[in-house]
């Protein structure tokens, strides 16, 4: 058998434009801020604590949240001056699905060199 060598056409190349880099984050984007919190309520017994860990965490939000005995739930949250902001409006109306919340209270946010936690825990 004879074999048969085919030309192949040369093709074009279309320039694919790769996406736009980000922009370098300004130093106030990338600064960190600390807020303590409260929250007044039906909010013990209602898995608060679980869901406002796992909110933090959706949020990329570091600290750590705990019960307390007037039945509250005291913490502190470190992150971005957007994070910290998300989390305050979550755990100021949203919450547990079983919550009532009655008040939310915050502390002035604080800006800090570095982050005082790894990770948002949930303290007993």
């Amino acid at each position: 058998m004879s074999s048969q060598i085919k030309k192949s056409k040369t093709t074009t190349k279309k320039l694919v434009k790769s996406p736009p880099k980000s922009a370098p984050k300004s130093a106030a984007e990338n600064q960190i801020f600390s807020c303590q919190f409260e929250v007044f309520g039906h909010v013990q017994g209602v898995f608060f604590r679980k869901h406002t860990q796992k909110k933090a965490n959706e949020l990329g939000i570091t600290g750590w949240c705990m019960n307390t005995t007037q039945g509250t739930v005291q913490g502190m949250l470190e992150g971005s001056l957007d994070q910290v902001a998300d989390m305050k409006y979550w755990l100021q109306h949203k919450g547990s699905p079983r919550s009532v919340i009655e008040k939310a209270v915050f502390s002035e946010n604080e800006a800090l060199p570095i982050n005082n936690f790894k990770m948002f825990s949930i303290r007993r």
